[in-house]
């Protein structure tokens, strides 16, 4: 880490906590940003599994046994 994000970051810790908060959010915030390509992909993915689950060639487990091996219920 740098000086300067150290020094932030001390700057940062003084900070009462729901102002913390905030700046935590925003910064992640600011890293999660959208990609395209990424999203393209990944509804190609869930609309090619849904078209298995329709044909009936995708294996699926119901929610409530997946808990229940898990040990939690829901």
């Amino acid at each position: 880490m740098s000086t300067t994000a150290k020094d932030m970051l001390r700057d940062a810790l003084r900070l009462p906590s729901l102002e913390r908060a905030a700046l935590i959010e925003g910064l992640i915030a600011s890293l999660d940003r959208p990609d395209p390509e990424l999203d393209a992909l990944w509804l190609k993915e869930a609309e090619h599994r849904m078209t298995l689950y329709r044909e009936g060639k995708l294996a699926v487990i119901d929610a409530d046994e997946v808990f229940a091996a898990l040990g939690h219920g829901i």
